[in-house]
């Protein structure tokens, strides 16, 4: 699967467009209809590409005024071009590069913008994106949000400009420029991983407040009384703060609460897991139960709880999440919770193709999946036997 980032956009066009299938083209333009002076893209109204048009009469210029602050040639005035950028980005819109012969036209590409590949999560849906598409004429290109903001507008701007048959984005978190370029690509688009909040067209995902609230009740229910949390700190991370607010929240209804945290920025790992759990078991060696935001920081605190020769799950059970296949591979099995990657990626992909197959601008499917509870060996027994009753409580 391609890689796609603005930094190599202008290198990799001619390859992408030369791959295998990109030279299959589909007719994306809509009937002409009445022009209007257009201020917003509500939700209610039908998606259609942006035109110089629409930039040129929300703007108060010529469409030819726009095309040169657009292209960055001609002498326009400051004050001008401030006006037309500040029309275009709240539109939405974003320019065509496909050449002019071609210029109503799509390419077989599906965008997909995913945060990270140093976190396993994201391979996993990767493949399962790839799974589906590998049987059509659409091919899947990927680039890196990193967790930021203006930096995810840089990579979805890039993919929109080559007018792409569909996108697919990670989180229902996005500045006002990406939701606004989002609403008025006219293509099907599938945001990921994530529930809880309002998608933009259709979406594929878990609660993530459930996954936090499910997996707090099943540690109370195994016994444990005195609980740490340990994770990503989470401004950006807006999956990992749900979970921590569903967990908090249900603790606080089982009676319990957290006695402490420790957080970490940065890239997750065995190492920093280590570092983290050292920290604080340090400051409250009596604690029970540590729960960690990820499977790699858990897989490394379980390590040095190994080593320290505390009795896991007897006296100290931990547990992780999204079930990462590497936890097989340890001395004991992190307890997680699986929350269908794949499966995800493989929904997603459906939802484009069937979208691009019916020539359908999207569809606003929600499609919600269940995360499963993997007790491994790291929760004390009594959660097998009340894991079904936990589930039921959903």
């Amino acid at each position: 699967m391609p890689v796609f980032s603005p930094e190599n956009a202008a290198v990799a066009r001619p390859l992408r467009l030369g791959l295998p299938g990109h030279s299959r083209l589909t007719d994306a333009t809509s009937p002409r209809r009445t022009r209007r002076p257009v201020t917003a893209d509500p939700p209610d109204r039908p998606r259609r590409p942006l035109t110089l048009r629409d930039v040129s009469e929300a703007s108060g210029v010529s469409e030819m005024t726009v095309s040169r602050v657009l292209r960055q040639s001609g002498d326009v005035s400051a004050k001008t071009r401030a006006r037309v950028l500040e029309a275009a980005k709240r539109l939405g819109y974003v320019p065509n590069r496909i050449a002019g012969g071609l210029a109503s036209q799509r390419v077989n590409l599906v965008g997909v913008i995913i945060p990270s590949l140093s976190n396993m999560v994201f391979p996993e849906v990767l493949a399962g994106i790839n799974e589906v598409l590998e049987d059509t004429p659409l091919q899947p290109v990927f680039g890196l949000s990193r967790y930021d903001p203006p930096h995810e507008e840089k990579v979805l701007f890039e993919m929109l400009s080559w007018r792409p048959s569909g996108l697919i984005v990670t989180g229902l978190e996005h500045s006002e420029a990406t939701r606004a370029m989002l609403r008025a690509a006219g293509i099907p688009v599938v945001e990921i991983l994530d529930l809880d909040g309002e998608p933009i067209d259709s979406v594929v995902g878990i609660s993530h407040r459930r996954a936090g609230a499910e997996m707090a009740r099943a540690i109370a229910a195994a016994g444990y009384r005195r609980i740490g949390f340990l994770g990503t700190k989470m401004p950006m991370d807006h999956r990992a703060r749900k979970r921590f607010e569903g967990f908090t929240g249900a603790l606080a209804r089982a009676g319990l609460e957290i006695v402490d945290q420790e957080f970490y920025s940065g890239g997750s790992g065995l190492e920093k897991g280590r570092e983290m759990t050292r920290a604080l078991l340090d400051r409250h060696p009596d604690l029970d139960f540590l729960y960690f935001s990820n499977d790699m920081i858990a897989a490394g605190g379980l390590l040095y709880c190994l080593e320290r020769g505390f009795d896991v799950p007897g006296k100290l059970g931990l547990a992780g999440f999204n079930g990462i296949e590497l936890l097989s591979g340890l001395p004991l099995r992190p307890a997680t919770m699986d929350i269908q990657r794949r499966e995800i990626g493989r929904r997603a992909a459906k939802i484009i193709a069937d979208c691009v197959e019916k020539g359908l601008p999207g569809k606003g499917e929600r499609v919600a999946l269940s995360p499963r509870i993997d007790p491994g060996d790291t929760l004390r027994a009594d959660l097998a036997r009340c894991g079904q009753a936990v589930r039921d409580q959903v």
